[in-house]
């Protein structure tokens, strides 16, 4: 367990960190009895402990009461990235107290709370279990009912907590595991539009981060080196860049860096922040084209209005994505939305927000509800040749 002089107050200074005030999202300091929705979010997919509690209106608003997360990237460090078994292991130590933070700073008695929300998957098999039986758990002690959320369906819906925003819109999932492009229809109601054929833009920053001796988490690392960068002294292909169906794939990518980087050894700071410029610009550029290839497919096959365009995901942290993203946005006449850098990552206020949204929709889960370590958001559509099995 934390201690206050230690881990605890660590946890402390990243949920300050975590909290933010932005437009329909507020953090208040404890819910109202107004008719509001109280759910409390559990988050153990991979390598993030987290709980949160979110406040619904029965007009659909959203408020941030608590967010603790604790990552878990000095357990790790040694070893270069996640190790499943040290992962559960962590969240099994600690999540009973970051379950008691997040209800003692919403405020909040578990009296108070209408629902508890997990996420059951997809993601390490180890933390699903730890964080779904533990919701389980405080739902059968306390009464309430259980919701088991789609950890990709959270990031999906996170911008109607944030911004207010309402299906239908595009998305852009950036994370350690997917890339996709969705188009968001409702509330468990998704059409992929295309996907990546090898490895996910989080995945392809992590491995190029490790490939240069940098620290994991590899995105953010790379992203700081980059800044002191010339992106155009090494050449990278743009993979996919130009094809007409809207795929992307970074493998080839993620290989090119590594031939670089060979022919550059011994590598300098400025090698490395060069090799980080370049593969940031690649990406950049690779990831624009194929959004802009997946908006105009669905606009002629969605037979909706699109008018929105969502980024969301762990790499949608990442500034020069960002902009790059609000640029097409802009130039397709769309409107960018793209959740605060706190919520980009894995936490429970999406996992929370997303119960929220079920549970007003009278879509609650039985208390054997499985874990399920792979769960597309769109299970019927077409197999993409030559993706993975995550595709």
């Amino acid at each position: 367990m934390p201690t206050e002089t230690g881990e605890r107050k660590s946890v402390r200074r990243a949920a300050r960190t975590e909290i933010g005030n932005w437009r329909n999202c507020t953090l208040a300091p404890a819910a109202s009895d107004k008719g509001e929705t109280l759910v409390l979010g559990i988050e153990t997919s991979c390598d993030e402990t987290a709980a949160a509690v979110v406040a619904r209106s029965t007009c659909g608003t959203g408020r941030l009461l608590s967010s603790i997360v604790r990552a878990q990237w000095e357990d790790h460090r040694a070893f270069g990235g996640v190790v499943p078994e040290i992962a559960a292991r962590a969240h099994a130590e600690c999540l009973d107290e970051i379950i008691r933070m997040a209800l003692r700073e919403s405020g909040v008695s578990i009296d108070r709370i209408d629902g508890v929300a997990a996420a059951a998957g997809p993601g390490l098999i180890g933390g699903l279990i730890v964080g779904v039986i533990s919701a389980k758990a405080v739902a059968l002690a306390a009464g309430k009912p259980f919701l088991a959320v789609n950890h990709l369906e959270a990031h999906a819906l996170t911008v109607g907590l944030t911004d207010g925003l309402l299906p239908p819109y595009l998305m852009l999932l950036v994370s350690g595991g997917h890339t996709q492009v969705l188009l968001v229809r409702g509330v468990g109601d998704y059409a992929r539009i295309s996907t990546t054929i090898d490895d996910a833009l989080g995945e392809a920053f992590d491995k190029t981060a490790k490939l240069l001796g940098l620290p994991q988490p590899g995105g953010p690392a790379v992203e700081r080196a980059a800044r002191a960068g010339n992106p155009a002294r090494f050449e990278l292909p743009r993979p996919m860049k130009g094809r007409a169906e809207p795929h992307f794939s970074f493998a080839g990518l993620k290989t090119a860096v590594r031939q670089r980087a060979r022919e550059a050894a011994p590598l300098s700071e400025a090698d490395i922040a060069d090799l980080c410029a370049g593969f940031q610009q690649a990406v950049l550029e690779t990831v624009i084209d194929r959004c802009s290839k997946a908006i105009s497919l669905a606009r002629e096959e969605a037979g909706v209005d699109i008018s929105h365009f969502v980024v969301a995901g762990g790499v949608a942290a990442n500034a020069a994505l960002r902009s790059g993203l609000s640029g097409l946005a802009a130039k397709e006449g769309l409107a960018f939305h793209a959740p605060p850098l706190a919520l980009c990552g894995d936490n429970a206020a999406m996992i929370a927000w997303a119960g929220t949204e079920r549970l007003s929709r009278g879509l609650v889960d039985p208390l054997d509800a499985p874990v399920r370590p792979r769960w597309p958001l769109d299970a019927d559509a077409a197999k993409v040749r030559g993706a993975g099995i995550k595709a």
